[in-house]
């Protein structure tokens, strides 16, 4: 059995990598709606900061 050490290390590091990948959106908590709610506010915030930037940069 020559390639039992190949598999293993297949497995494991395929193991790792669906682990990767799984952490990518971590589990907070929220409801959908709560999450929504929460993007949402962010996203307003973002936009403020972007609009201001915008606005300020026209001046130069």
């Amino acid at each position: 059995m020559t390639r039992g050490n190949q598999r293993e290390l297949a497995r494991a590091k395929n193991a790792k990598k669906n682990d990767a990948a799984k952490g990518k959106r971590p589990d907070d908590g929220l409801s959908a709606a709560a999450r929504k709610l929460r993007d949402a506010e962010i996203m307003q915030q973002k936009q403020k900061a972007a609009a201001k930037d915008k606005a300020g940069g026209q001046g130069k």
